[in-house]
């Protein structure tokens, strides 16, 4: 009998093993229910945070965490997936009203829905491509930043060298992207711009990865660690040039190791098409993955 011969290859993340949540403030709860509820369909988590100091939104098997605050806004695009774009609009048209006082927008595209939450962070919404996101049909593939010219390959080189995480440069039609693998079909694109760069006002974004050790003692060595937040995390912001330390940029990772108890934990994402007119049992939940 001939075996049959497979890409094992094809399986490797990296070290860099989910890309958890982004962390970025709001100032009123009530307000991102109706964008992030009741428009983009998303399911608060019933089970941590339910004050009204924080809100963490689940997303397949990611989440936006939401405390309470100063708003922030993330320099860059974050990256969804849900599975129907048409309720997705029908969603977004009917929250229109209620926000209008806001900075919420929204327009098709031929690649995705471009949204704009009440606080002017940009969220760009894809229908399920096997091709692109593999088997998400509800989570958060990607979280692209802006970057000044010239920094692409240095920050490749740095998650590569540092993180150990697969990291490349590629052409993303106006110019050179630096492509980083964080999770399944999850990634951080750093495209360069040459728009001023916004002041960094620390938002976040929450890894796990394999390697727990190794990172901390090289980011350590380059006197990178902010926070030893506990047994099971560390964090640091700055992503830099390995020979000059010219600060690349700088965004807040919080980075945790695979044996967090929060690691894999089961996230609850309703079926935003399930209504109490036209309820069918059964079909509460709504799984990330495709069949």
């Amino acid at each position: 009998m001939q075996t049959k011969e497979y890409d094992r290859a094809a399986q490797d993340i990296g070290n860099i093993v989910n890309l958890g949540h982004v962390n970025i403030c709001i100032s009123d709860q009530h307000i991102a229910t109706h964008y992030y509820v009741t428009g983009l369909g998303l399911t608060r988590d019933p089970f941590l945070n339910t004050g009204a100091g924080n809100m963490w939104i689940n997303v397949g098997m990611s989440q936006f965490h939401l405390p309470t605050g100063t708003p922030e806004i993330l320099r860059g695009v974050i990256g969804l997936v849900v599975p129907d774009r048409q309720a997705l609009l029908n969603r977004l048209s009917r929250v229109r009203k209620t926000l209008a006082d806001t900075k919420f927008e929204f327009r098709e595209s031929n690649d995705c829905v471009e949204t704009v939450c009440p606080w002017g962070n940009r969220i760009h919404v894809h229908a399920p491509d096997k091709e692109r996101f593999g088997r998400i049909q509800l989570g958060m593939p990607y979280v692209r930043f802006d970057v000044r010219p010239g920094t692409v390959p240095r920050i490749a080189r740095f998650y590569r060298e540092v993180l150990q995480a697969p990291a490349d440069v590629v052409k993303n039609g106006s110019g050179p992207e630096a492509r980083v693998q964080v999770g399944e079909k999850q990634y951080f694109h750093f495209r360069e711009t040459d728009a001023p760069e916004r002041p960094y006002d620390r938002h976040h974004v929450q890894i796990y990865i394999a390697d727990f050790s190794g990172p901390h003692r090289r980011l350590k060595e380059l006197s990178l660690i902010t926070g030893e937040t506990g047994e099971y995390e560390y964090r640091f912001k700055d992503v830099i040039d390995l020979g000059s330390r010219e600060v690349l940029f700088t965004v807040e990772h919080e980075t945790r190791s695979q044996t967090n108890p929060m690691y894999g934990r089961p996230l609850v994402n309703r079926n935003p098409a399930q209504t109490n007119t036209d309820y069918k049992p059964g079909h509460d939940s709504l799984s990330w993955a495709l069949p």
